[in-house]
């Protein structure tokens, strides 16, 4: 939400990759309170209007449903047991990513590599 113009690797990727895209869940949701913490004016509306009538239509919500809840607590144990505790919201996302056999994009790989996850840098 910093930014006021996206990266062209990435958008070059989504443009390239765009139709077997897709956003989980978590991720919307971190989105949304980003913008949501805006201040009230044109720059919020103009990222509101984008992320609803654009975004949302061009891309599928993935969600965190049984079968993500239910690798995310294995991973979780697995992952307590050798003494790491990445953040929550991140096993969301590598779950969602995990249960449909999905590779999981992001400009932060470092985060997910501690999960049994296909994790590609954009």
């Amino acid at each position: 939400m910093r930014k006021l113009r996206p990266n062209g690797a990435t958008l070059e990727r989504i443009t390239r990759h765009g139709g077997v895209c897709a956003i989980c869940a978590p991720v919307w949701q971190e989105v949304l309170y980003g913008c949501e913490r805006l201040p009230r004016g044109k720059r919020r509306k103009n990222l509101e209007d984008h992320l609803h009538n654009i975004v949302r239509e061009l891309y599928p919500i993935l969600p965190y449903d049984e079968a993500a809840a239910n690798w995310h607590a294995h991973e979780r144990v697995r992952l307590e047991r050798r003494g790491k505790t990445p953040p929550f919201v991140d096993g969301q996302i590598a779950a969602i990513a995990a249960v449909r056999d999905l590779t999981l994009v992001t400009a932060n790989v470092e985060d997910f590599k501690p999960f049994d996850v296909r994790v590609e840098a954009w």
